[in-house]
């Protein structure tokens, strides 16, 4: 049923990750999927405050993300679910839509934290991934 799982983490907040990653764990498991992790780390270069960075901030941001999120699938994903890892940078909602497109997602599993009044239920990245994206879509919700 599901082939291609997009799992979107965001590296800032790791512990509000876990249920996503277990959901998308036994959906991998029981439909013998592959899980794409994708991490978006912020676009700081095209803002005004690009010019406050090193020239290779974005480089060193992609490296320590891709580091960062190898040693949180190492702890949360058994190696017998396939996966594979991606870290790009850019608009969070826009680059997730880009690979599910990319990818042929069947489901983008992501997840949302507690919402603020001003988030109208969900926070406004998977708002938007659940407006716009071609495939379904799962927001787990942490249960803290």
């Amino acid at each position: 049923m599901y082939d291609n799982i997009l799992l979107a983490i965001d590296l800032a907040h790791l512990d509000d990750e876990r249920e996503a990653v277990e959901t998308a764990v036994r959906y991998a498991r029981d439909f013998g999927s592959k899980i794409h992790i994708l991490t978006v780390v912020p676009d700081f270069g095209l803002s005004f405050v690009g010019g406050f960075f090193p020239a290779d901030h974005e480089k060193k941001a992609l490296e320590a993300g891709n580091q960062q999120l190898h040693a949180f699938t190492r702890q949360v994903i058994p190696p017998e679910v396939r996966h594979r890892h991606i870290v790009d940078h850019g608009v969070i909602y826009k680059v997730i839509l880009h690979y599910a497109r990319e990818i042929g997602t069947d489901l983008i599993i992501m997840s949302a934290g507690r919402p603020e009044l001003e988030d109208y239920l969900l926070g406004p990245n998977a708002a938007r991934v659940v407006r716009h994206a071609k495939c379904s879509v799962l927001v787990v919700r942490s249960q803290d």
